[in-house]
C-alpha cells in the first residue's frame, strides 16, 4: 500500500488530501476560476497582465475582507446579513469622526473597529442566548445599521487629512509601473490571518465542529456559546474593517455605501466552496471566489458592448451551479 500523506492542519475541514469530499467544493471553485481566467485571457490578451490581476485585489478588497469573516459564519451554519449596512455605517461614521469632529484618523479607525466587534458580539449573544435565527437577527442588524448611517448624515462626507493621505499612499512596488496599494495589502493580511485561524487554531477547530454538528460539539465539551459569539464578533470586525477600507479607498463616507453588498459577499463565499449547511469551507476557496467575481466584472468591462447587468446574470448562474453541486456533495457525503 502506498503511504498516505498525513499533512493535516488543525480544523475538521482540513483532512488528509486524498480527494476527500471535504475538498471537492474548493477544488471545483479553483477549476472554474482557471477555466474562466484562461478564456478571458484568450479573448483579451491584455487580460493576462500583472496590472489586471492587481486590479482584481484593489477593486474587490473591501468585499474580500468582509467575505473572510462571512466564511467563518457560514462554516458554523449561520448567516450575517448586516455586513453591507455595516460598511455604509462605518464609512459615514468614520468620515464624520475625522472631518466633523476632527478626531485623528487612527483613533477613528480604532473606534470603528471596536464598534464593529461590539455589534457583532451583540448579535452573536442574541443568537446564542435567546436562540434567535441568525437570518432574522442579522436582518434586524441590517436595518438598524442602515438607519443609523442615515442619522449620522444623509449626504456624503469627504475625508481630507494628511494621515489618511499618507496611509493610502503607502504601496509595495511590484514593478516599475505597478504597485500593491494599501487597500490590497490589508486584504491580503486579513486573508493570511484567516488562514491561520481556520487551519491552525483551537477557534478554527471549534467553528468547523459546530458547523459539522452542533449537538456533537456540545457533547465533545467544545465551548459552543462563546465560540458562536466570537464568530459574529469576527464578522463584525471584518465588515467594519471593510467599511474603513471603503472610506479610505474613496476618501469619503456615504450612508448608502454597501447597499446589497451582503448578497455579493454571500455569493463569493458560496462560489468559493463553503457549504451553506455548515462544516465545510476554506478561506482559500473564498479568496478564489472573490477572484472569480473580479474576473467576471473585468471581462464584462473588456467586452465593452455588454451591459454591466450581465455581471449579475453570470454571478447568479454560477450560484445556481454551485448550489446544485453543494446539494450533490451533501447527498454523497452521507452515503
Amino acid at each position: 500500500m502506498s503511504e498516505i500523506n498525513t499533512f493535516r492542519p488543525a480544523g475538521l475541514g482540513y483532512r488528509i488530501f486524498n480527494i476527500n469530499k471535504t475538498y471537492l467544493p474548493m477544488i471545483t471553485t479553483i477549476i472554474v476560476f482557471l477555466i474562466m481566467y484562461s478564456f478571458a485571457c484568450l479573448s483579451h490578451p491584455m487580460f493576462f497582465s500583472l496590472r489586471v490581476f492587481v486590479n482584481f485585489l484593489i477593486s474587490n478588497s473591501f468585499m474580500g475582507i468582509i467575505a473572510m469573516g462571512m466564511t467563518f459564519v457560514i462554516i458554523s451554519g449561520g448567516i450575517d446579513l448586516s455586513v453591507g449596512s455595516m460598511v455604509g455605517f462605518i464609512s459615514i461614521f468614520s468620515a464624520y469622526l475625522i472631518t466633523n469632529l476632527e478626531i485623528h484618523p487612527l483613533s477613528a479607525i480604532l473606534i470603528c473597529l471596536l464598534f464593529g466587534a461590539a455589534f457583532g458580539y451583540f448579535q452573536g449573544f442574541l443568537i446564542d442566548r435567546f436562540g434567535f435565527a441568525p437570518f432574522i437577527c442579522t436582518l434586524a442588524g441590517l436595518f438598524f445599521l442602515r438607519g443609523s448611517a442615515y442619522v449620522v448624515s444623509l449626504e456624503s462626507i469627504a475625508i481630507n487629512h494628511p494621515t489618511v493621505d499618507a496611509i493610502t499612499a503607502f504601496a509595495i512596488p511590484l514593478s516599475q509601473k505597478i504597485s500593491l496599494p494599501f487597500t490590497a495589502l490589508v486584504y491580503l493580511i486579513v486573508f493570511l490571518i484567516m488562514l491561520i485561524l481556520a487551519g491552525f487554531s483551537t477557534f478554527g477547530r471549534n467553528v468547523y465542529a459546530i458547523g459539522d454538528n452542533e449537538n456533537s460539539a456540545i457533547l465533545m465539551g467544545i465551548p459552543v456559546s462563546s465560540t458562536k459569539r466570537k464568530i459574529y464578533m469576527l464578522s463584525g470586525i471584518c465588515s467594519s474593517l471593510g467599511g474603513i477600507v471603503y472610506a479610505l479607498y474613496t476618501f469619503s463616507g456615504y450612508a448608502l455605501a454597501g447597499s446589497g453588498l451582503e448578497l455579493d459577499v454571500i455569493a463569493a463565499v458560496v462560489i468559493g466552496g463553503t457549504m451553506l449547511t455548515g462544516g465545510i469551507g476554506f478561506p482559500v476557496g473564498t479568496f478564489v471566489g472573490v477572484l472569480i467575481m473580479g474576473v467576471i466584472q473585468t471581462f464584462i468591462t473588456f467586452q465593452g458592448n455588454l451591459s454591466s447587468w450581465w455581471t449579475k446574470i453570470m454571478i447568479g448562474s454560477l450560484l445556481f451551479v454551485f448550489i446544485l453541486l453543494q446539494n450533490i456533495f451533501s447527498k454523497t457525503a452521507h452515503k
